[in-house]
């Protein structure tokens, strides 16, 4: 596989934050961020642009809610790679966002359900018209209707954005899964970038992105130690031992592992665990299976599996990337 068209973009912080409300200090992000910079990672996520007036009640650590005064303070001299955030409809004020020449970020990346594909799409026109990079991030893909998503694409096809994703939310899309996904927005977006977001609650995270990376997409996600929301992601220490491209560098990732992901790891919990398997197997959200990692029940895994596979039981509302 020739790798040079691959870009890697790190979202420890963004979606590993899921894990523990974003409660990472700044020594951590800027050991994490200047780590990624000496292994070659092209971008990291250093969280969501979220607006707080618009999220109430919500506590969480400042990288749910960047600031770029703080930003400035977190990261002094910035290396060559680059930080996007990411924002949710309905969630962010676009009047926080600073146009890209007065920002540290240089990406910022849009997710939405396929039903909010128009009014993801305004965010993206206003944020490239700022100067900066724009993704879209179509979630929950494994419950999208083929003729939603072909409308969805006839939008997407007449915007500026520059990177569409293929996203495996409940991290329940198998290689074939992929392979179709990929075939379809390549046909449809022929003049898109696109990138890959890959959940490991079936353990194919890293496989399913080497797939997309085969087939020509662009845009690799991952975290370091695949922290990332119940199951996690794909991890960026394979990634960066596998890609074949001579400015990746494995050790600086393995060194952050050891400084900052071991110790954390004994507080919170994230990555393949049974419970994760069930909700990938069944594609629903992993929301079901996290809230049986809260319980006292949390190792009863065949009932959870029966309760999840009773016919009287419904579980609804599925959302998240």
């Amino acid at each position: 596989m020739n790798d040079s068209h691959v870009k890697i973009l790190d979202c420890t912080i963004r979606d590993g934050g899921l894990v523990n409300n974003w409660d990472f200090s700044v020594d951590f992000v800027r050991d994490l961020y200047y780590s990624l910079n000496a292994a070659g990672v092209e971008y990291m996520e250093i969280g969501y642009k979220n607006s707080p007036k618009l999220l109430k009640g919500a506590e969480a650590g400042p990288w749910r809610f960047l600031d770029e005064a703080f930003l400035r303070e977190v990261i002094p001299e910035k290396g060559d790679t680059k930080l996007s955030a990411l924002v949710d409809i309905g969630r962010v004020d676009e009047n926080d966002i600073l146009p890209r020449s007065e920002s540290m970020l240089d990406m910022i990346r849009v997710a939405c359900y396929v039903k909010d594909v128009d009014k993801a799409l305004d965010l993206v026109n206003k944020f490239h018209g700022y100067g900066y990079e724009t993704s879209l991030n179509i979630m929950a893909l494994s419950n999208v209707m083929e003729h939603d998503l072909v409308e969805a694409f006839q939008q997407i096809a007449d915007s500026p954005v520059d990177v569409v994703y293929v996203v495996d939310s409940f991290g329940s899309l198998y290689h074939r899964d992929i392979e179709h996904l990929v075939a379809k927005f390549q046909r449809y977006l022929p003049n898109k970038k696109l990138g890959i977001h890959a959940h490991n609650n079936m353990q194919l995270a890293f496989s399913n992105t080497l797939t997309a990376a085969e087939l020509g997409v662009t845009f690799l996600d991952s975290s370091v130690f695949g922290m990332g929301r119940a199951a996690g992601n794909c991890n960026t220490e394979l990634l960066v031992s596998f890609l074949k491209n001579p400015r990746y560098e494995l050790r600086p990732i393995l060194e952050v592992i050891e400084r900052r992901m071991i110790p954390l790891r004994e507080k919170v919990e994230w990555g393949y665990i049974i419970p994760y398997m069930i909700s990938g197997v069944l594609n629903e959200h992993p929301r079901v299976a996290m809230a049986l990692r809260a319980s006292d029940d949390k190792e009863k895994y065949a009932e959870f599996y029966d309760k999840l596979t009773s016919p009287e039981i419904v579980v609804t509302s599925k959302s998240g990337e």
